[in-house]
């Protein structure tokens, strides 16, 4: 993969997110809402400060080095969803954060 393409990273996380919405409507009956989406989300944002605090030897936990590689991917993953569920274009909402950030300094 090529890792400096964000357009192939979001493509390929939409489509993972259609087949997950295909497994809730199968196991459910409807897709997650955009508020159980977040809520997923923020439980994942969660994992991941428990396994830093793993990482630096203060909560401990089998096998965290490797939970927060994949759940620092999942985090991004979940942000790309979040931005497309609500509308918003995350390329141009990171460059906008980026530059609006980079001034300050």
């Amino acid at each position: 993969m090529d890792q400096n393409n964000l357009d192939e990273i979001i493509k390929r996380s939409l489509g993972i997110r259609e087949s997950y919405h295909e497994l809730e409507r199968q196991h459910h009956g409807t897709e997650w809402t955009l508020e159980e989406d977040a809520l997923a989300y923020l439980t994942d944002a969660g994992l991941v400060g428990r396994d830093i605090m793993s990482h630096q030897k203060r909560w401990l936990k089998k096998d965290s080095d490797a939970e927060l590689k994949h759940k620092l991917g999942e985090n991004i993953w979940w942000l790309i969803v979040l931005a497309d569920r609500t509308g918003i274009d995350i390329k141009e909402a990171l460059d906008e954060f980026l530059t609006k950030t980079e001034k300050l300094f």
